[in-house]
C-alpha cells in the first residue's frame, strides 16, 4: 500500500494541532450524536431546529475541555437540507472557536469521486470545511490517495478505519493478505507513511482502532507498524470501555489514543453547566486513570 507524494502545507500539520489540543485541553473527543431519543431527552423538537439548538449548546459547553468535536454527518443528513446547513453551522462555529472537528463520514471511493468528497471537507473556504475526516480504506488503501494529497496540501487530516468492533468486521480487517500479512496492518503501514510523523510530531493520517477490539491492536501488529498515528478510538462509556481499557488494549501507545465520548457525555444534558461538568469530569478521569465517579 504505497502512500501518496504531495506538498506539504506551510503551516502546521493536523498531526502537530492535535497533539496541541491535547495537551492543552486532555484526550477526549466529544461526539455530536444527535438521536432522535437524544433530542427528545432534552425536550427539543426532531428537527432542524431542535438538531441546532442540540449541536451548538453542546459545542458550547465543551469547548476548552475536549481536544475536538466529532459530528455523526449521518443525524444531520437525515433532515436533509436543512439539517446538513446545521452541520456547516457547527462546523463554522467550532473554527471560529479553535475547537478542532473530525467529521464522522466514514468517506470512500475511487478517483474523481474520492477526490469530490475530499474537496467537500477538506478544502480551506468548503461550506462543510473540518480539520480532519473518517475514511475507509476497504476499496483498496490507494482509493485515499486523492483525500491524502489534499489533506497534506491544507494541514487537515484523516482516520482511517482499521479496527472497528461492528460485527462481522473481524472477517475483512483480521483477513491476511497474500504475503500472509493482516489487512489491518497493511492499513496501519499505509497511514504511517501517509501522515509522516515523526519521535516528536504525531502524523496526520490516524487510524480508527475500537476500545472494545481486546488483544487485536497490538496482535496483528499495528502498533508496531504505525508509531506515530493518532488513535480514534470509539467504544468507550456506553459500549463499555473505560479507563482500564487504555493500556490493557492500547499499550504505550495509549497515549496517543482519543477517547470518543457521545452518549455517556451528551446524557449530562440539557443544561449546559451539567454538559460542562460532566466533560471535565471526563477529561480528569482519562487524564488519570482513576474512576472516581460512573463510566457512563
Amino acid at each position: 500500500m504505497r502512500a501518496v507524494s504531495a506538498p506539504a502545507s506551510s503551516g502546521p500539520t493536523f498531526g502537530r494541532r492535535l497533539q496541541r489540543a491535547v495537551a492543552e485541553s486532555g484526550p477526549i473527543v466529544a461526539g455530536i450524536d444527535p438521536h432522535a431519543a437524544l433530542l427528545r431527552d432534552w425536550g427539543l423538537t426532531d428537527d432542524a431546529a431542535g438538531l441546532r439548538e442540540f449541536s451548538l449548546r453542546t459545542l458550547d459547553a465543551v469547548a476548552g475541555r475536549v481536544c475536538a468535536v466529532k459530528p455523526q454527518s449521518a443525524f444531520f443528513e437525515r433532515h436533509g437540507s436543512a439539517g446538513v446547513a446545521v452541520l456547516e453551522e457547527l462546523l463554522a462555529r467550532a473554527r471560529e472557536r479553535g475547537v478542532l472537528t473530525v467529521l464522522d463520514v466514514k468517506r470512500g471511493d475511487i478517483g474523481s469521486t474520492m477526490a469530490a468528497y475530499a474537496q467537500a471537507h477538506l478544502q480551506p473556504g468548503a461550506v462543510a470545511e473540518a480539520d480532519a475526516i473518517t475514511v475507509s480504506p476497504y476499496l483498496g488503501a490507494g482509493s485515499l490517495e486523492p483525500a491524502v494529497e489534499l489533506a497534506r496540501e491544507h494541514g487537515k487530516g484523516l482516520f482511517v478505519l482499521a479496527l472497528t468492533s461492528n460485527p462481522g468486521a473481524e472477517a475483512v480487517q483480521h483477513a491476511r493478505t497474500a504475503e500472509g500479512s493482516p489487512l489491518a496492518r497493511e492499513v496501519a503501514r499505509y497511514a504511517e507513511a501517509a501522515g509522516r510523523g515523526s519521535e516528536d510530531a504525531w502524523g496526520s493520517v490516524g487510524l480508527v482502532v475500537g476500545a472494545t477490539v481486546k488483544d487485536s491492536y497490538r496482535r496483528l501488529g499495528l502498533d508496531r507498524a504505525a508509531p506515530t498515528v493518532p488513535l480514534l478510538a470509539p467504544g468507550f462509556g456506553a459500549q463499555g470501555a473505560g479507563p482500564t481499557q487504555l493500556p490493557e488494549v492500547f499499550g504505550p501507545a495509549a497515549a496517543r489514543v482519543l477517547v470518543c465520548l457521545s452518549r455517556g457525555l451528551l446524557a449530562a444534558g440539557p443544561l449546559p453547566q451539567d454538559l460542562t461538568d460532566r466533560a471535565e469530569a471526563l477529561r480528569k478521569m482519562y487524564e488519570t486513570g482513576r474512576i472516581d465517579a460512573p463510566t457512563w
